[in-house]
């Protein structure tokens, strides 16, 4: 006889789990607010930068904010100044934070 599934019970395991990844991306993304310094920006000024970095077309400068992004994460490393929860987040996994890693790490 088959064992009886409690599809209720997976859903609510699923939706714990997308809760828990959500909620490790925000604290993340925090953390790369904090390590590049932006924090120090207003919030209406880092969402304006932010905004302009997505609305952006210019393939080339997007590629150079990334290529930043990547410089500035390996400099992290480097110093070993626990860089690894922000590394968690790779710098080609999201290209609307890849535009906004190398906005904010421009304002320094």
């Amino acid at each position: 006889m088959r064992k009886v599934r409690d599809y209720d019970a997976e859903l609510k395991a699923l939706g714990d789990k997308a809760r828990q990844l959500k909620a490790k991306r925000v604290e993340q993304l925090g953390q790369l607010v904090a390590a590049t310094g932006a924090d120090a920006l207003d919030a209406e000024t880092l969402a304006g930068v932010l905004l302009d970095a997505i609305a952006l077309e210019d393939a080339g400068a997007k590629e150079a904010w990334r290529a930043k992004g990547a410089a500035f994460f390996q400099r992290r490393g480097r110093k070993g100044r626990g860089a690894a929860p922000i590394d968690g987040a790779e710098p080609d996994a999201q290209p609307g934070s890849d535009a906004a890693r190398g906005s904010s790490a421009t304002s320094d």
